[in-house]
């Protein structure tokens, strides 16, 4: 092709994905007009609240938009229902996942900026810089929800992450706020540079970082034999630990957390429900993604089959007898060509046993390092929002022994895995509810002058008894208690688990006990931040604090509540949803 074609062919597919891109363009045309109005001093006669709100609203309907675009019949036979599609030179995978997600992250926009509006931060002066920076870093999470190309991972976490480290910093008078920041910016920093130089091994192993590609490469590569494997496999393992590093801190997931708990003490509990709810759900989907991508290859495209009829050509003048030569290869019905194609995945995807391996037991051993140093760091916690910090480490550590026992079921039965992945799915959606509320109560509890520490909410039943039971319906979905969401949720993670550990990895059902054990663990800690709110007498002391189930910051919490109840109850139709969710996976 010559360069005028190139760019032709370039500015056609840019153009032609744009329709695929119309959420994450809605927020970048908000963020314009924000800024805008800033500049021009617009912001006095407007306020940026409507403006975010009115985007992200944008953006949501266009999301519901794509989803219109699915059957109902065909969400309840559990079957794919959009087309698995490559935008953009085939950087960005646009499927039924990316479309939930998306769907995720921009419900959350609305109920993060209306949480924001009535809790006071920011205030009208800070509100533009305050949204741009959430939206600028939920277009980051988009990206890696629908990642299919590693640049594009290491953009879309660092678009993500940026302004984060600015909005952890936002209580600009506020010395831990700062220093929160500060250790935040270190963190990130060290993190991206470990994750782009392990990014820099993989592409010079496998000759791409386009993720299918290098997946079909290391199944090539594996099936190769002599004294290069060896030496490869050093470079990809390293390679592959260095890229966990950079997923591994953006889940906060041990032993790359040391800078949750000092971020959700010293910023606002605003920007911590940001960063539980978002920035995790956004980091899961990418494991999820990076993980099955280097475990599974979902479609083989028809070249590779010419590209091995040309190998077999140029290997040998004469086909060997009772094989099949190059000029009837050619001459094969389709049916014929369908079948090799599916007979040469199969192949690749059995040579990348060994990489489900490495996966499975890198994912499950960080996962149960996290889940049980969470809960058990959370012992100690006297204050609030580090006892949330720990309590959310641990449940990334929940959710990652989901991703283990869906790579493991991707070499055994896809369908089995996809029901692991849908099961993650899930529970993400119940912690939507559960972690956003959470932080509401605290932010509101903090607007009425209550401290932060465990010891302060004492005896909060007696002033705000509204509050206080939703607070403790959100703890016990926290720890799992059934008729609740976190039971539906846990519950369908186990039984992943335990699905994959039947189908002869016992490394699984061990991670199972582990993840049972840690359950009882957590009793303790959410049951006494419980006990202290609904039976400990308030302070003598203190002034009464009260936050009205009737005003503007108890209805969002008792709308935050209503799901977690819910979803423990009646569950099928979200259960459907991300079954089709998962759906376009390894298809």
């Amino acid at each position: 092709m010559s360069f005028t074609e190139i760019i032709s062919d370039l500015i056609d597919n840019t153009w032609g994905s744009m329709a695929l891109f119309e959420p994450e363009l809605a927020l970048c045309v908000t963020i314009v007009v924000m800024l805008l109005l800033r500049v021009f001093d617009g912001t006095r006669r407007i306020d940026s609240f409507w403006v975010a709100l009115a985007g992200s609203f944008v953006a949501l309907l266009l999301v519901i938009k794509g989803i219109g675009q699915i059957d109902q019949q065909t969400i309840a036979d559990g079957v794919e229902s959009i087309k698995a599609q490559t935008i953009f030179t085939e950087m960005l995978v646009y499927d039924s996942m990316t479309v939930f997600f998306r769907g995720l992250l921009m419900s959350f926009a609305v109920l993060f900026v209306i949480f924001t509006k009535i809790s006071g931060i920011p205030d009208r002066e800070d509100a533009a810089d305050f949204y741009c920076l959430v939206l600028g870093s939920i277009i980051g999470m988009c990206l890696m929800v629908s990642a299919n190309h590693l640049l594009i991972v290491f953009l879309g976490i660092e678009m993500a992450s940026v302004p984060s480290y600015v909005l952890v910093g936002m209580l600009r008078d506020n010395r831990k706020s700062s220093e929160a920041s500060l250790k935040y910016v270190i963190f990130g920093a060290g993190t991206a540079g470990v994750m782009l130089y392990g990014i820099s091994l993989l592409a010079g192993v496998l000759g791409s970082v386009h993720i299918p590609t290098m997946a079909r490469n290391l199944a090539i590569l594996l099936q190769a034999s002599g004294d290069a494997l060896p030496q490869a496999s050093v470079a990809l393992a390293l390679g592959g630990l260095m890229l966990m590093v950079g997923l591994a801190f953006k889940l906060s997931a041990v032993p790359f957390h040391f800078w949750c708990p000092d971020v959700f003490e010293g910023a606002s509990a605003e920007v911590n429900a940001f960063l539980s709810v978002a920035s995790k759900a956004a980091a899961m989907a990418l494991l999820i993604r990076v993980a099955i991508g280097f475990s599974y290859i979902s479609d083989l495209p028809q070249a590779t089959i010419v590209e091995d009829n040309k190998a077999a050509a140029t290997s040998s003048l004469a086909p060997e007898p009772g094989s099949t030569s190059p000029v009837s290869m050619s001459l094969m019905s389709v049916t014929e060509k369908s079948a090799a194609k599916d007979s040469s995945r199969r192949s690749l995807n059995i040579a990348l046993e060994d990489s489900r391996s490495f996966i499975v037991m890198l994912v499950g051993f960080l996962a149960m390092l996290t889940c049980t140093f969470g809960n058990l760091a959370a012992y100690a916690q006297t204050n609030v929002k580090r006892l949330m910090a720990y309590s959310s480490i641990a449940h990334a550590g929940y959710m990652m022994m989901a991703v283990a026992a869906a790579v493991h079921l991707s070499g055994v039965d896809t369908e089995a895995a996809r029901s692991a992945v849908a099961s993650l799915i899930l529970y993400m959606s119940i912690y939507f509810f559960m972690n956003l509320g959470t932080f509401a109560i605290i932010a509101f509890l903090r607007n009425a002058r209550l401290g932060e520490e465990i010891r302060d909410y004492a005896g909060l039943v007696y002033t705000s008894p509204g509050l206080a039971i939703c607070f403790v319906v959100i703890l016990m979905s926290l720890i799992g208690m059934p008729p609740l969401g976190g039971f539906v949720g846990k519950f369908r993670i186990f039984a992943a688990l335990y699905d994959a550990g039947s189908r002869g990895s016992p490394w699984l059902l061990f991670m199972l006990a582990v993840g049972g054990i840690n359950t009882a663990i957590s009793l303790y800690y959410y049951l006494r931040l419980a006990k202290t709110m609904t039976i400990d007498e308030p302070p003598e002391d203190r002034l009464p604090v009260a936050v009205p189930i009737t005003s503007p910051g108890g209805v969002f919490v008792v709308l935050m509540t209503l799901p977690v109840v819910g979803l423990g109850i009646w569950w099928d139709t979200i259960h459907t949803w991300v079954l089709a969710a998962a759906s376009g996976l390894m298809g």
